[in-house]
Order: structure tokens, then sequence, then C-alpha cells
């Protein structure tokens, strides 16, 4: 399927977010699925860039961005949010039964680099706020663009992309530091959904080592720089994006059943084999009973026939629009 065919079908397909009132999703969730790794010293910065799919080096401090670690093969083992406290200090947020692999990973190729890796789950609190009372509660503090960064005394906010309409923050403090801001609690299944909703990927236990960064939009939503030096898989994804030889991206679902990241989709017009994967799920907020997927596939599974999950006969999947255009490939 070209680009162009392929804008025109998720243009073309329905959405249920504009009937969601955004105020009923606002809120404050402690995020316990999230954890974090601190990266300290003088070439913390400089280490991180010769591992990352981002650009380290010029990360500004009033900016977060999205990273992806890969394997030698270009495989994505764990996406970061990502930001710098100061010179010598970047912590990168991820999911939490991804860190501790990752974090040995890294470790093993410090060598004599001067940056020492933690898990800094323990010392900080991570926090999502949506909505308009989030924003009323952040005032000025309350970053207005994509991936910006504002400090709050010793705590940050990070502008996360909007989702469903609903604005989005991650809150991150020392746990014996400020408080984030007194706000209704936010049940998970509604964070989250916006996570779904937001398709932006988040790489966990059931999907490590599944996809190149452009399999999952990564470079869509800022978190792959084609401009910077080498790093673990960088030629493969390289390749990917240069050649023309991505058959394979993200998408957002709609499913009338349960579903979870690791399952697979399949199309019916080659039922023998799976077309694709699921990157994250969650209960559809706008619809008792459905459920909203963000998943891996074949962009020809996109174009005719109809998708099903777990298996060729198993419940039908309904292409739902992307939150943002993907990049045209050559």
């Amino acid at each position: 399927m070209s680009d162009d065919r392929l804008q025109a079908t998720m243009a073309a397909s329905p959405t249920r977010a504009a009937d969601l009132p955004t105020a009923s999703l606002g809120g404050a969730l402690d995020l316990t699925d999230w954890g974090l790794i601190a990266a300290e010293g003088p070439e913390a910065a400089q280490f991180l860039h010769g591992q990352l799919t981002q650009d380290v080096m010029l990360l500004g401090t009033h900016e977060a961005r999205m990273a992806g670690y890969c394997s030698p093969k270009g495989r994505l083992l764990a996406t970061f949010v990502l930001w710098k406290t100061s010179p010598e200090r970047v912590l990168l947020a991820c999911s939490a039964d991804v860190l501790p692999a990752t974090l040995k990973r890294l470790s093993m190729f410090v060598l004599r680099a001067k940056v020492k890796l933690s898990d800094a789950s323990a010392q900080w609190r991570l926090v999502g706020l949506a909505g308009a009372q989030a924003a009323e509660a952040l005032g000025a503090h309350a970053p207005s663009a994509p991936w910006a960064r504002a400090g709050l005394g010793a705590a940050c906010v990070l502008r996360l992309p909007d989702a469903a309409r609903v604005p989005r923050w991650l809150w991150a403090a020392p746990r014996d530091a400020e408080q984030p801001p007194a706000l209704p609690p936010l049940p998970e299944a509604h964070w989250r959904w916006l996570e779904v909703m937001s398709a932006v990927p988040r790489i966990t236990a059931p999907t490590v080592d599944q996809f190149v960064p452009q399999m999952v939009n990564l470079e869509a939503v800022g978190g792959v720089n084609f401009k910077k030096g080498c790093y673990p898989g960088q030629e493969v994804v390289a390749r990917s994006q240069y050649r023309g030889t991505l058959k394979r991206r993200g998408f957002l679902l709609a499913a009338p059943v349960e579903a979870r990241a690791g399952q697979e989709v399949f199309h019916s017009e080659d039922p023998s084999q799976p077309c694709g994967m699921v990157v994250l799920a969650a209960p559809d907020a706008r619809d008792e009973g459905r459920w909203s997927l963000f998943a891996e596939l074949k962009i020809a599974a996109t174009g005719s026939g109809s998708l099903h999950l777990g298996a060729a006969d198993g419940p039908a999947l309904a292409l739902e629009p992307l939150p943002y255009e993907l990049p045209p490939q050559d």
C-alpha cells in the first residue's frame, strides 16, 4: 500500500474520540508500571548518545525526548522518555518490567566511560497527569508543546503528546521533595487508554526484541535521530529508512474483547501466519466492553480483507485513525 493510500485509509476510519468529554479523563496517577534509570557523571550524555537512537548530546535542559535502545539487529529492547536534570545527569523513564535487563545490558558497555548507571525507581516518583484540571493546577508550569520540560522546584513536568484530545504530562520528582498537584485520582485503565491512543510506543516485556523502531512509528514521534552517530542496530534502522524496505507500521485498532501486549494479529487473506503484534492495549474509555490497541502490522494487511485478534478466526478488529501523520517513505 502506498503512503497516500495508507493515509487515506486511516483518515476514512471512524473515531469516537470526539464524543468523549475531556473532563471525564482528568486527574493524577502514580505510574507504578514505569521505572527510572539514572545516568550520572561527566560522560553520561556521551555514553547514552552512543547507545540510543536519540541525540543525547544536544538534549536541552528544557526538553524531553523519546529514545529507543536496540539490539545489534536493530530490534527494540526498550523505549525511554529521557531528560537532563543537569549537564551530568540524564534520567530515563521506561517500562518497569524491562528495566532490570536493560540496565544490566547498558552497564556492560560502560567500560571506562565516566558514567554511573543505577535504578533510581525507588528514589523518584513518576506521576501521570491528564486533563483540563491538571493544566489548571500546573498553571504556568504546564509546558504546552509536546516533549517540552518545565522545572518546579526539585520536580519537573514533561509534556507528553495529547491523546484523544486530552492533554497529558509526566510529573517527576525525588520522593522526599515536592508533592504532585492535588488532583482527583485518575483510574489506571483511563491512563493506559490515553497511552494507547497517543500511539507512542512503550516496549514492555512481551514485546522486547520484536520491532525495528519504524515498525512502531518511533521516528514519527521524534524518537529516532538519523543524523547522529552510530549506536547498536543503527545500520538496520538506517537501511529500513533509506532503502524503502519498511513494510510494517504501528496502527490503532478497536477490539470487541480484551487484548494484551504481545498478542498476535492475523489477516483474513493470509491466515496461516500472523501479520502483526499488539504493542499496547487498554479498555476503551469511550465504550464499555471494547478495547483499544496500538499494534504493529504489515502495511499491506490494512488495505483489504479483515484483521483478527489472536487467531485467523479470532475477534474482528477495526482500524482507527492515528493522531499523527506517518512520514512518507521514499
